[in-house]
């Protein structure tokens, strides 16, 4: 298998790592607008598969140039550029995965860009190729297992979804830092800035920023976590989807607090503002501030026991009917990290960072071997959750869960 990475940032790069490692794959192409990042990542990984290639995201031309002789496209640049690279896809006759709808630089919540690209689903099936948008980590992993709890139902009410995490181990005295995140900065930032999404009745709600504030328990050793809606592709992927009568879908996580505060400073603006003369946009120069999360690929080095102090999780949460039951499925992935574990997985894959670049490359590679099983523009929630779940296992990183089972006798 022959595959192109679009972007050499923090997910491109361990896209690429992982695939140097992979056996069925012969070569693979690792582009970016900056050739210098691109090639710096390249060297860190030290694999003959690799070659790094400059290119425009921008430009569909350019990403067709480089894009010939390809089995699949990899999208993992900026989303505002999805649909540049899913036409470039289609020209060249390669399967395509993405794994995230935005929002963009114009502010646009995660619902717009999705419809565009389930547009662009007749041209997919035309040409006997399929796109799977949206299959990373959150959204990706979390969608798949949504779907393996929904095939346990006969229909299927509800969908909750509740992600967060904490060190363990506070530091001691006065700590100032500065935002920061370890995936795209201009994503992580802005989807905070948008309205969150819900899918209800057929319909998708959108909630203010910060808004539908709880504290959920999560099992230990993680305890109650702050909740709020965010701007997130899930509601809207498993309402077109999932069928079998949903009326509900919803997704909190723990609210950025720093980057709430940026935000009403001004700091997502996209309005040009006058600084003695000079005039700049607000959010230019914060992104330009922020630390480049690849950076923690291209320091990476063996964990160690100072790698243990953040534990995360993430609740998802099935409602609905089988057999005359109401049933709610509960699974919680996730939990406090291990030594041997992580630095297995650092051995394995070249890096730790492996969980949205590895459902990516799941998709992709069951899109050329037939096995995603249906051609067109389709949500991780379209692929056999047993199936995927079996090849993350092969590949070196079982999905490891805990599920409850609460039931209750309906009153006919």
């Amino acid at each position: 298998m022959k595959i192109l990475v679009v972007g050499a940032g923090a997910q491109g790069a361990s896209a690429a790592s992982i695939l140097a490692k992979d056996k069925d794959i012969s070569k693979v192409k690792l582009s970016d607008v900056n050739f210098e990042l691109a090639k710096k990542v390249v060297n860190k990984i030290n694999s003959d598969k690799i070659t790094p290639v400059k290119v425009d995201a921008g430009d569909v031309n350019n990403l067709v140039s480089i894009a010939e002789g390809i089995d699949a496209i990899i999208n993992l640049t900026q989303p505002r550029f999805n649909l540049n690279i899913m036409k470039a896809a289609l020209k060249c006759g390669t399967h395509y995965t993405d794994t995230a709808a935005g929002p963009n630089l114009q502010l646009e919540p995660v619902d717009v860009m999705l419809t565009r690209q389930l547009g662009l689903d007749k041209l997919f099936k035309e040409a006997d190729l399929t796109a799977v948008i949206s299959c990373g980590g959150t959204p990706g992993l979390s969608d798949v297992l949504a779907r393996y709890l929904c095939d346990k139902l006969d229909t299927v009410e509800e969908i909750k979804f509740r992600y967060g995490g904490k060190r363990l181990v506070e530091p001691k005295g006065l700590e100032i830092k500065g935002w920061e995140t370890n995936w795209s900065p201009e994503v992580s930032f802005l989807y905070h800035s948008t309205p969150g999404i819900v899918f209800e009745n057929g319909e998708y709600t959108r909630k203010p920023p910060f808004s539908g504030y709880e504290e959920y328990e999560f099992p230990p050793p993680i305890g109650k976590i702050p909740q709020a809606f965010v701007d997130h592709e899930e509601p809207i992927l498993l309402g077109h989807f999932i069928g079998k009568g949903l009326k509900r879908v919803e997704y909190k996580n723990r609210p950025d607090t720093l980057a709430g505060t940026l935000i009403k400073m001004g700091f997502a603006e996209d309005k040009v503002i006058d600084v003695k003369g000079v005039k700049v946009v607000p959010r230019d120069v914060l992104l330009k501030m922020v630390r480049p999360p690849v950076d923690d690929f291209l320091q990476e080095k063996e964990p160690t026991e100072e790698d243990l102090n953040f534990a995360r999780g993430g609740i998802i949460q099935v409602t609905g009917e089988k057999a005359g039951e109401k049933l709610t499925y509960t699974i919680f992935i996730g939990g406090t990290p291990d030594l041997k574990e992580l630095r297995t997985t650092f051995h394995r894959f070249g890096t730790t960072g492996i969980y949205v670049a590895l459902p990516a490359i799941i998709a992709v590679k069951m899109c050329i071997s037939g096995e995603a099983g249906m051609e067109g523009v389709i949500g991780p929630e379209c692929l056999d959750p047993v199936l995927f779940m079996r090849k993350m296992a092969e590949a070196g990183a079982p999905v490891k869960f805990e599920m409850r089972i609460d039931a209750t006798r309906l009153i006919k």
